[in-house]
């Protein structure tokens, strides 16, 4: 019998590291587990929706299952539904692909205040993951702190028209909150200098085709590498677009020191720039996008901080991580299939290491997992989406996680 490999987590990150293995060794008995009843983590839940070039990459992904002999295990939280020493146990391999789901904390005061949102928790209430929390009132005066892709995706979203959004997957109720905003002005603001910024120059280039706005750009400086110079080129390129009625500006090089407002409601947030000088700006919202953190239940810290040889991976003998749970927020979906590739020659050069041992019994050894989704479930929740698509969409999400079960296990044969 062959070696079994479990992946927890079916992002972008699971999916190119299973991709790897199962290229050099069809034969191996491989599971992705993952918490929600639908795969592909990121890709659906994370990428914007308006990005759908970017989710074309699902397709790829579908080979996995379809061709490949890859296992979909989903429902099933590792700490909840199985111990991750029990899966260690049933695994001749368990790799931690989970990625970090949680928002990293600003860490100043006023950060508790009514109106400030943390970009995390609301990309997935706009991209309807089951766990969202419902949309929050944002007002007219919104400020996103933060200079990455994130805080570009969720700028770009808040300031598109309705007809902007055809062909996206965005639902019925995010679209109709973003319709009905009362949103006149956006700042978004880096601490970092423009150079040193982390978005990609082709989204910030994307912005120049919004339509009803005006876009300032305030001290983008100068750049003096080849990849600065092109994220200043691409911010003069869109500085001065549009003159439409809500305003974006972009600021760069500022701390921020205090979030301030009354009876619990926030009005302001405090700034210094580099030379110490003070700067407050008026928001009726302040959205935080300024990295993530693992979530409960795997703790990453202290097993990243212990692993026996973090770089290449390995955090025990059989136990393994690989993107951003590996490395920390920082890289694209392209970076995951690099890092998944060069973990899939440890993880096989350590099985064939161990070739002597007993082979582990993988999904035998829980012959009927509680409430766990397979592939087939996935699908029929993927075909109800599409059908359901309104003209102008190219599919209707499904946000709750019972109904997903429900059309998962709508002709799922009873275990024997």
């Amino acid at each position: 019998m062959s070696r079994a490999v479990a992946i927890v987590g079916s992002g972008p990150s699971g999916c190119y590291l299973a991709q790897a293995l199962l290229k050099a060794e069809p034969d191996l008995r491989l599971d992705l587990i993952d918490r929600l009843p639908v795969p592909y983590g990121l890709v659906r839940y994370g990428v914007a929706a308006d990005h759908q070039g970017t989710k074309g990459v699902i397709r790829q992904f579908e080979r996995l299952f379809e061709r490949q002999g890859a296992g979909f295990i989903g429902n099933v939280s590792i700490g909840d539904d199985v111990s991750l020493d029990d899966l260690r146990a049933a695994y001749d391999a368990v790799v931690l692909a989970a990625g970090l789901s949680a928002d990293r904390a600003l860490d100043i005061p006023g950060e508790a205040l009514s109106g400030v949102h943390r970009a995390g928790r609301l990309t997935r209430a706009l991209y309807e993951h089951p766990d969202a929390e419902p949309l929050p009132e944002l007002g007219s005066r919104v400020v996103i702190m933060g200079n990455g892709n994130v805080a570009i995706d969720i700028l770009r979203l808040l300031a598109k028209t309705p007809e902007e959004l055809a062909g996206s997957d965005l639902g019925a109720g995010p679209t109709a909150w973003l319709a009905a905003s009362r949103i006149e002005e956006i700042e978004i603001v880096g601490r970092s200098p423009a150079a040193a910024a982390k978005f990609d120059p082709v989204m910030i280039k994307e912005l120049a085709k919004l339509e009803g706005v005006s876009i300032r750009v305030v001290d983008a400086g100068v750049g003096d590498d080849p990849a600065a110079a092109k994220k200043i080129a691409a911010l003069e390129a869109i500085d001065g677009h549009g003159s439409g009625e809500r305003r974006i500006t972009f600021r760069f090089g500022l701390t921020p020191v205090e979030l301030s407002g009354v009876d619990g409601r926030l009005q302001e947030a405090r700034f210094e720039d580099r030379q110490g000088e003070p700067l407050v700006l008026p928001c009726s919202a302040f959205i935080t996008a300024i990295g993530f953190a693992a979530q409960e239940g795997l703790p990453r810290d202290a097993m990243i901080g212990g692993a026996v040889d973090p770089e290449a991976g390995v955090i025990d003998a059989g136990l393994y991580a690989t993107g951003w749970f590996r490395r920390g927020p920082q890289g694209t979906i392209p970076d995951n299939r690099a890092d998944a590739q060069r973990l899939a020659e440890r993880i096989l050069a350590d099985l064939q290491t161990n070739g002597g041992s007993a082979v582990k019994p993988g999904r035998n050894a829980y012959p009927a997992w509680v409430d766990a989704v397979d592939y087939q479930g996935w699908k029929r929740i993927d075909a109800a989406e599409i059908a359901a698509a309104p003209q102008n969409r190219c599919r209707a999400k499904i946000a709750s996680r019972d109904a997903m079960l429900a059309l998962a296990f709508q002709k799922k044969e009873p275990q024997q």
